[in-house]
């Protein structure tokens, strides 16, 4: 009987515990937990707060908004003293978005000011006289693989707003194929096909991130640019592996027009006598940026009232320097003797000296002798090593892939 009864009990005993990890959820069932994640605003929970979305106005400073607020004259105070490093905030821009976090009790008290710089960075005050700090943060970027092709009928830039494509794009494109396509040269039925990342901050379009490939058809010609990463960093290259990135930008300005090319004899527009032109004229509108062609050393910086009026002569090597003329005013910080670097913004488009109207005379000289910039040739940078071609290749026929059957469809549909 006693075996009996024993039998029975661990039945018993079994069972229940059977029901009990049958009735019980257990945390390894997940399908049974709700979890409810937080809505964030700049990093703060919306919930726990009333908020307050607004931009800044015309002539309206951070201590205008918080003293309309009701922020303590001892807070604006501390928060001006806060460092600079972290952001001045002079800086502060009209028409950028600001919020205020109050207290969600019936007292509304001001806990947090935040300030977005631009859709990703922000920074966070903590409005309190005891804690009174600046953190600074950043939304998160979403991006989403796109795939674009368009022809061009009349610019590239008009080609993305016909192709409902964001026009900073073709602001990359050019600086992409800066070093192998002349871009004041691209004629009606260029084409291109891209493959890059669009970049979302709450769902809003930011811009344009990573483009991992492009084919861009100037005058019958492909020029390739495949997105690869190796050990001296990340840079473009065609499809045999070849940097695209060559010693010299093909020219010093974007998005204008060639008024005057180079020539042994020319009327000069101004003094109406025939005489040689050893250089290119890009008409452009007074204030467009210039920028060096390459790395070099800024070798003069004067003034030439009967001729190129404010000018830079900057020398790249022992062969090859280059001279851009007739400047509305030069760049931040640049003076004889200055290394610049490639792209680097050095003056702005004027019409100082002997000129018509507004426009950049941009010569290059090689060993000592002017040669027509339209025509000069630079070596590649470094190409992929041979260490890491495999990998490129691989990465080069998928990118490609993408984009031949996209240009393919694209033909067809035409």
């Amino acid at each position: 009987m006693l075996g009996l009864a024993l039998v029975l009990l661990l039945l018993f005993t079994f069972s229940r515990i059977m029901w009990y990890n049958y009735m019980i959820p257990t945390v390894d069932q997940k399908d049974d937990i709700l979890l409810v994640e937080p809505k964030l605003l700049f990093g703060l929970p919306v919930d726990s707060f009333h908020v307050e979305e607004n931009n800044v106005r015309t002539n309206e400073s951070l201590s205008d908004i918080l003293k309309d607020r009701g922020v303590s004259g001892q807070i604006i105070d501390k928060i001006a003293h806060l460092p600079a490093s972290v952001f001045d905030l002079r800086k502060m821009k009209v028409g950028n978005d600001y919020a205020v976090f109050y207290s969600r009790d019936s007292l509304r008290i001001p806990m947090y000011f935040v300030y977005a710089e631009n859709p990703v960075n922000y920074f966070q005050y903590r409005l309190s006289l005891d804690s009174c700090r600046v953190i600074p943060g950043k939304n998160e970027v979403k991006s989403e693989r796109k795939l674009a092709t368009g022809i061009i009928n009349t610019s590239l830039w008009n080609a993305m707003k016909e192709n409902n494509l964001d026009p900073m794009l073709a602001i990359q494109l050019s600086d992409l194929f800066a070093w192998t396509i002349d871009f004041f040269a691209i004629q009606k039925g260029d084409s291109f096909t891209v493959l890059y990342d669009q970049n979302y901050v709450k769902g809003e379009k930011i811009g344009i991130g990573t483009i991992h490939a492009a084919i861009f058809n100037a005058s019958g010609q492909d020029y390739y640019a495949i997105h690869f990463e190796q050990e001296d960093g990340q840079s473009y290259f065609d499809e045999q592996g070849r940097s695209i990135r060559k010693e010299f930008l093909k020219a010093p300005l974007k998005f204008s027009r060639i008024s005057s090319r180079f020539s042994a004899a020319r009327m000069h527009p101004v003094l109406r006598i025939v005489r040689p032109h050893y250089g290119v004229d890009y008409a452009a509108p007074t204030g467009t940026p210039v920028f060096s062609i390459g790395d070099g050393v800024v070798q003069a910086k004067a003034y030439q009232p009967t001729g190129g009026g404010n000018f830079l002569k900057i020398r790249h090597n022992s062969v090859y320097t280059t001279t851009y003329m007739h400047l509305s005013k030069f760049g931040e910080g640049i003076q004889a003797g200055t290394r610049v670097k490639q792209g680097q913004l050095i003056g702005y488009v004027g019409a100082t000296g002997l000129a018509s109207g507004p426009h950049l005379d941009f010569r290059v000289f090689m060993n000592g002798s002017p040669v027509d910039p339209l025509k000069l040739k630079s070596p590649p940078a470094n190409p992929v090593s041979q260490s890491n071609m495999a990998s490129f290749q691989q990465n080069r026929d998928k990118f490609l892939r993408e984009i031949k059957n996209a240009r393919l469809a694209g033909t067809k549909k035409r």
